[in-house]
């Protein structure tokens, strides 16, 4: 055999064996897939202890848990519900700090022998002092916050996000490694405050943009506070429109809003309020109807079982949050919504 043609064929057994054990060892530093992932997003209702200390403005003062005592209840009452649905991945909104994530994975933990861990970064929402955070089981590789260009700025189409955090996720399935990139958002509340929250979306999508384009598995959830029902964005809406991307002329940047697939008595997320303010959009890839390996959707659940307490949904929520028998008392405003995907083979 000719000489320059045996050196090609070991130099290119060397490539495929290095590259082999190079995805392999890629594969083995993801953690491996649970067999179905479920990803939720929960609007704890001013989840905020009772020490007032490090608090600032009034109105988180005077939404912080009235005692310690009270505090405990909301704490481990949500520690309770949790541990009934068990996410995968938890993304929260209304919560305080680091402090009270730590002390809700302490209650798992404790109390239900569920292992979870925290993803936070200080927010600027320096009215509420609210802020997001996500509680994981497994597959976290890295999380951030962005800020708009200074060009963005400058062109007023956008509104700063004080509340959001991206976290990119990894789990080796079947062989390979998947990812899921998720942005966690709480948008400006009350329906007068629409152009905000409409310039918010539009920055929330131009920074996922790129991604979806390149086919990649990609996410935005939370508390919208959108007014627009599932099915029903309008490009003089609320935001929705720019959540999806369906302002532009190609569908390559388009996201899809799983709360479309449940019947329409199925979607409400607040729990006094006819309103679906919390969503979970994904990217094409991630659809059940989308051929391929990787991420797929199963289904999607509004779980207000896990939220009210007693014989019925508390109407007087707001005026009985912490007065109201404990046995009767409702977590909080908003449902969990719980999202679940399988790993293709």
């Amino acid at each position: 055999m000719n000489i320059r043609i045996l050196r090609g064929l070991v130099c290119g057994l060397f490539f495929l064996v290095i590259q082999t054990v190079a995805r392999a060892d890629e594969a083995a530093k993801a953690d491996k897939a649970p067999d179905l992932l479920t990803v939720a997003t929960w609007n704890l209702e001013w989840f905020f202890d009772d020490f007032k200390g490090n608090n600032r403005s009034d109105v988180a003062k005077e939404q912080s848990a009235p005692s310690r005592e009270e505090w405990e209840w909301k704490l481990y009452t949500t520690a309770a519900a949790i541990a009934k649905f068990q996410p995968t991945i938890l993304a929260v909104q209304e919560i305080e700090d680091r402090a009270v994530m730590l002390a809700l994975t302490k209650a798992l933990k404790e109390k239900h022998n569920l292992q979870y861990r925290v993803a936070f970064i200080d927010g600027f929402d320096s009215g509420t002092e609210q802020d997001v955070a996500i509680l994981y089981r497994s597959g976290l590789v890295e999380y951030s916050r962005r800020e708009q260009t200074q060009e963005m700025f400058d062109s007023k189409e956008y509104y700063n996000l004080s509340k959001h955090m991206f976290a990119r996720f990894e789990w080796q399935a079947n062989g390979k490694t998947e990812s899921l990139t998720t942005l966690v958002v709480h948008l400006r509340a009350t329906a007068d405050a629409a152009d905000l929250r409409r310039r918010q979306a539009k920055l929330a999508h131009a920074w996922m943009k790129a991604g979806i384009e390149a086919g990649e598995n990609r996410m935005i959830l939370g508390d919208f506070n959108v007014e627009e029902f599932a099915g029903q964005a309008k490009p003089d809406g609320d935001g929705m429109v720019d959540l999806l991307g369906r302002r532009t002329e190609r569908e390559t940047d388009d996201l899809y809003d799983l709360l479309e697939t449940l019947p329409p008595d199925k979607r409400q997320t607040h729990l006094i309020l006819e309103k679906q303010f919390d969503r979970i959009l994904v990217s094409k890839p991630m659809l059940a109807t989308t051929a391929g390996s990787g991420i797929k959707f199963k289904s999607i659940e509004v779980l207000s079982q896990f939220n009210i307490r007693g014989t019925s949904s508390d109407a007087d929520h707001w005026e009985t949050r912490f007065t109201k028998d404990r046995d009767e008392r409702d977590i909080s405003d908003h449902h969990p919504v719980m999202a679940t995907f399988e790993f293709r083979k």
